[in-house]
């Protein structure tokens, strides 16, 4: 299990470097990310539970008459909406370059039942952030988000007008003649994760001030925490639970979950000004990890939905039950159900590259069915986030 200091040394070293100089006493790079090695980075690259994927549509709606997270996967020739060599993206997530034969992953588009979505313009994307900081904050679902974002962006500003910049658990991407910036903080708990004494991770369950300093001042966030929370067994990353002076060994998940989530909120009521601050809530990413891993293998088209109603996921409900008793006004953002339909999406075996003959190797073959490929699944999710911007 890795420190906080390593957690963070992880994150800096997803960067390789082409240039650096100095601006305003501040370091600023441009990303190679396409040489790097994710899979080195376990606590970026893996989630490692095998739950059920677990479906629901949510009550929170753009309007009263746009529920934008009930619809369909409409195939669309015209898509993906950026090149899949944008050098923005991570190996991990490079299927293309990864040798995956196919690529009509790339061009579903979701299409709401009962409203349409505008086909994300990156000019007029940037000039609704012009002098604004976008920042995703949470695990590596909202990394992949991240990267999707920035990649849908980049292409139109020259290259000597964008720059990549990191600080602590945040890099950011600057769109220099907008003065905008659409940033990425690592905090897949949202709360604290600290080493104490005896090399003993202690997750502190009402403390988020270390994580949050990152937050001030940021005009959009948009927040996802979910997967790491029901990490067990040999797999989870603490050793205690810590409320004020209690120490527990062990938990519920979802109890533990609520009691993060309402440290964030409570944060976010008495900090944040919906005057000057947008928030966004990211519903639960699905998985499609049943069959050890291999549930995404092969698949090349969306699942059709055929009107059951789903079990709704117990993050889900937490985070609805959290919502409601906000003062701040928080937008939940449903991607669990449209995504849900979207097992073709995942890298699956090709989230490393292959060999010289275009062949995976058998003697470390992992199938990552839950991460998304990109082109792909999180372009839907930055096209909802453009309607609500």
């Amino acid at each position: 299990m890795a420190t906080e200091s390593t957690l963070q040394t992880s994150f800096l070293l997803f960067f390789c470097f082409i240039t650096l100089s100095i601006v305003s006493k501040n370091f600023y790079i441009t990303p190679c990310l396409a040489n790097f090695d994710v899979d080195s980075v376990d606590e970026w690259t893996e989630e490692k539970e095998d739950d059920e994927v677990n479906e629901v549509q949510s009550q929170h709606t753009l309007s009263r008459d746009c529920d934008l997270s009930v619809g369909e996967w409409v195939f669309d020739a015209s898509y993906p909406l950026y090149e899949p060599n944008c050098p923005y993206l991570s190996n991990q997530v490079s299927c293309r370059r990864n040798g995956r034969p196919d690529s009509d992953y790339e061009k579903w588009r979701w299409k709401p039942q009962q409203c349409s979505i505008p086909r994300f313009n990156a000019l007029a994307f940037l000039g609704r952030i012009r002098k604004k900081r976008v920042m995703l904050v949470g695990d590596s679902m909202m990394r992949n988000q991240w990267e999707s974002l920035v990649c849908l962006v980049e292409a139109v500003i020259p290259n000597e007008r964008k720059l990549v910049s990191s600080n602590g658990q945040t890099i950011a991407f600057h769109a220099m003649d907008y003065q905008a910036s659409i940033e990425f903080a690592w905090a897949p708990l949202l709360v604290e994760l600290k080493e104490e004494s005896h090399n003993k991770k202690i997750l502190l369950l009402d403390s988020i001030d270390d994580n949050a300093k990152y937050w001030r001042g940021v005009d959009i966030l948009v927040f996802d925490s979910a997967h790491w929370w029901t990490h067990s067994g040999k797999w989870s990353l603490w050793d205690y639970y810590k409320e004020g002076e209690r120490l527990f060994t062990s938990l519920n998940p979802m109890v533990a979950y609520e009691k993060g989530l309402t440290t964030w909120a409570k944060w976010v009521d008495l900090n944040l000004d919906p005057n000057r601050t947008r928030v966004i809530f990211r519903s639960v990413s699905p998985r499609h990890n049943r069959e050890n891993g291999w549930q995404c293998y092969k698949q090349r088209e969306p699942l059709v939905f055929l009107g059951f109603k789903p079990r709704v996921p117990g993050q889900l409900v937490v985070l609805r039950e959290v919502l409601k008793k906000m003062s701040f006004p928080v937008y939940l953002l449903d991607v669990t159900s449209m995504s849900a339909l979207r097992r073709d999406g995942h890298p699956s075996v090709y989230g490393r590259a292959a060999d010289a003959q275009g062949r995976q190797d058998t003697a470390v073959r992992t199938s990552d069915c839950t991460h998304w490929c990109l082109p792909g699944v999180p372009d839907a999710w930055n096209e909802m986030l453009y309607a609500l911007l």
